[in-house]
């Protein structure tokens, strides 16, 4: 049957000071009324039920998603002891999944994403479950809209032969290869080449075949976390999987087993894909009125163009302020111009290095 993981243990620092690690940006109401989490949820409705929603998350965040999700059984949620990047996080949500289905093509998906075209969304992932059946690992790529430096990408080849014909789905490629986060000028040779699309860490594979590529590729890793699961249900559980985390290495599933793995495939997508990376993305996403802003809370503003304004408990008042990002907390205000809130992520690790964790 048809499962998803989703990987919901990131800390989202470059949307401080809003996200925060004990309420990070999947936990957030970014985009409406419903938190980035339960959305992510609810769009695999239709696809995948509660039942088979399974989510790698930390102890204290698993109690609210739980409590954003009730139809989610709370076996689903898989505790990370700590964290230790998606690589192992995945190693040990698709170690779980097996145990209750052998046969499992699991969708491993990211809770912080943003997606408008779910319809074509979906499309694409029937089309990666007819391929992940054959034994494929399939990525879904995101078609650029611009020469990116700070995405991986990932190449396609030819069109895969063998599926069922299925007029106008989704076409399916072997994928040539991984690349990692590119110079501008290579970026742009991407983007005029058309054969790359941005690697957006959606994977879809048999569960046993995602299982094989870390006992190939990451052996130690998978012992210990085989070994664990194989004591799900019993006192050691948690010891062993205490015991696996302490060696586990930190990497990304990328790195992990997806750049190593044989017969990769890709479907490029152009589902108005987002992974709300940092507060100028969220501008983008978002419906801005007539002068190009955004705003969030009260606010008062005059000669003020292209700007996000997001205030949570008190009056903001702008006079002739343009592309500025203002995001007030009770206890925190940040002002940025659009193109540097990248750097939001190097001051939270200057307030970490600092000691000044009450911010963090």
């Amino acid at each position: 049957m048809f499962h998803t993981l989703i990987m919901a243990g990131g800390s989202g620092t470059r949307l401080w000071p809003l996200s925060r690690k004990d309420m990070p940006k999947q936990a957030l109401r970014l985009l409406g009324e419903r938190t980035m989490f339960q959305v992510t949820v609810e769009r695999l409705g239709a696809l995948i039920p509660p039942e088979r929603v399974h989510v790698v998350t930390n102890a204290q965040m698993a109690a609210l998603f739980r409590d954003q999700t009730p139809a989610v059984p709370a076996e689903n949620f898989i505790i990370e002891p700590s964290a230790r990047d998606s690589g192992p996080a995945a190693a040990l949500g698709i170690a779980r999944i097996l145990r209750k289905d052998p046969d499992a093509i699991i969708a491993i998906l990211s809770a912080d994403h943003h997606i408008a075209d779910v319809e074509g969304f979906l499309a694409a992932l029937r089309r990666a479950q007819q391929a992940a059946t054959k034994g494929y690992i399939v990525t879904l790529g995101i078609t650029p809209t611009s020469p990116s430096t700070g995405f991986g990408y990932i190449e396609r080849g030819e069109a895969l032969a063998g599926l069922d014909p299925a007029p106008g789905a989704p076409v399916v490629y072997h994928a040539l290869g991984f690349a990692e986060k590119p110079s501008a000028a290579i970026a742009q040779a991407y983007l005029a080449g058309g054969r790359h699309a941005w690697n957006a860490g959606m994977f879809i594979l048999r569960g046993a075949v995602g299982w094989g590529e870390f006992v190939r590729q990451q052996p130690a890793l998978a012992t210990s976390i085989g070994a664990a699961v194989a004591a799900y249900g019993t006192p050691a559980y948690d010891v062993k999987l205490a015991e696996a985390w302490a060696a586990a290495p930190r990497k990304s599933i990328d790195f992990a087993i997806m750049e190593g793995a044989r017969n990769v495939a890709v479907i490029p997508v152009d589902i108005g894909w987002s992974d709300i990376g940092n507060w100028a993305a969220l501008l983008e996403v978002l419906s801005a009125d007539k002068n190009g802003n955004v705003v969030v809370g009260d606010h008062l503003g005059r000669d003020t163009e292209n700007s996000l304004v997001r205030s949570t408990n008190r009056l903001i008042v702008t006079i002739g302020v343009n592309n500025l990002v203002i995001v007030d907390t009770p206890d925190a205000l940040l002002i940025a111009p659009v193109d540097r809130v990248h750097e939001v992520r190097d001051m939270v690790e200057k307030l970490k290095a600092e000691g000044r964790t009450e911010y963090l």
